[in-house]
């Protein structure tokens, strides 16, 4: 037993892609500033499908957000906005990093002429499969009503798309941190609020690219779904999302803590340890490991970083005349999915979670559906 503890900690420390929600000591001066934006607001509605009206929506689950997080030392919250108005979207990013903010989250609502339904969360990115462009295209058209638009944004049509691949210049270097954050947000509300999945996913929003900090927009669900809408405008709903949303912010932060922590100047203390270990465990798997499966083929491929785009410790069995490769090997559900999530964005949309009890494939829904030991 202390052996697998000793274990969970390493696991901890070293990488960082889960921990509790245990408040963090933070020993610099400079508190972690997070901006929290309320999408649309004023003349702009955003959707209104089912007669809710988005802008309200988000603004009410923005502030409850940051009412969680301005309760933990060492955090600082600033909004776009704090009442129903407008707040051109060219002024959105700047603001985050006029207060030198360590993260943006900009929050909306989806909707579509079906009845699709779920949660997505979003990076900066050119979306090369065009799937994720409406969405960003939908976001984008409030531009529209600005005052003398056409000269803000310089002759940028968000109903064109080649116009939207420059935008994608400025948030490069932060991909991987958002694509961290995104990921922690998305899991959240996913598996404890038990929502679809539409997972993390890249896409050319203008509210995101300017931004000098890790960056994501989070869509709470589908206003037009019959049932989805519901939930989301109802004040359980939005209470339950605005939590989420919180606790993956503050597992950003955590991460960020003990990635940078060390011997000398320890930013978390025993028994916040000791929580991080309890919270983990009740997310371990014991008998199972996960990985996600990047690709098969009959060529046999040297499982080096620079054959799988980057990609470390990938993994290589091989299964009749095929060859299978795998990324990541952990019993822990919620650090599986976020190595699916870095996959995808590295650019294997097709990779899936996949599990194995005693080194024989086995069904994922069926473990999943058992839950852990």
């Amino acid at each position: 037993m202390k052996t697998k503890l000793a274990s969970l900690l390493i696991l901890l420390l070293a990488a960082a892609l889960f921990a509790s929600f245990s408040i963090i000591k933070n020993d610099t001066q400079k508190p972690f500033v997070v901006v929290l934006d309320a999408g649309h607001g004023g003349k702009d509605s955003g959707n209104i499908g089912n007669g809710f009206i988005e802008k309200d929506i988000v603004l009410d689950v923005t502030l409850q957000i940051g009412a969680i997080l301005e309760k933990v030392p060492g955090i600082k919250v600033v909004y776009t906005r704090k009442t129903d108005v407008l707040i051109d979207l060219y002024r959105r990013g700047p603001i985050a990093n006029e207060v030198d903010a360590d993260i943006f989250v900009s929050i909306h609502c989806d909707a579509f002429t079906n009845q699709a339904y779920g949660v997505g969360t979003f990076v900066m990115g050119v979306d090369k499969s065009g799937k994720n462009l409406n969405t960003a295209k939908k976001e984008n058209e409030v531009i529209f009503l600005e005052d003398n638009y056409q000269e803000r944004y310089a002759g940028f049509d968000p109903n064109r798309p080649e116009s939207l691949i420059g935008l994608t210049l400025m948030q490069e270097e932060y991909l991987d941190q958002s694509i961290t954050l995104a990921g922690l947000i998305q899991s959240n509300i996913v598996t404890n609020l038990k929502r679809k999945d539409r997972s993390v996913r890249s896409a050319p929003f203008w509210v995101l690219h300017s931004s000098y900090m890790p960056s994501v927009l989070v869509e709470l669900g589908f206003l037009t779904n019959n049932k989805e809408g519901p939930y989301v405008n109802s004040k359980k709903g939005r209470r339950e999302l605005a939590t989420q949303v919180a606790n993956g912010i503050l597992m950003y932060k955590q991460n960020i803590a003990l990635g940078t922590s060390n011997a000398q100047n320890p930013v978390i203390t025993q028994d916040e340890i000791d929580q991080a270990i309890k919270v983990s465990q009740e997310k371990i798997y014991e008998d199972i490991i996960f990985k996600v499966q990047l690709a098969a083929g009959s060529k046999k491929i040297a499982t080096k970083a620079y054959n799988f785009k980057g990609l470390k410790n990938v993994s290589r069995e091989k299964l009749g005349k095929l060859y299978r490769y795998f990324y990541g090997r952990t019993s822990n559900y919620t650090e599986i999915q976020l190595l699916k999530t870095f996959a995808q964005e590295k650019g294997y949309a097709s990779a899936y979670v996949v599990a194995f009890r005693d080194g024989e494939k086995v069904k994922l829904s069926e473990v999943l559906a058992k839950g852990p030991k």
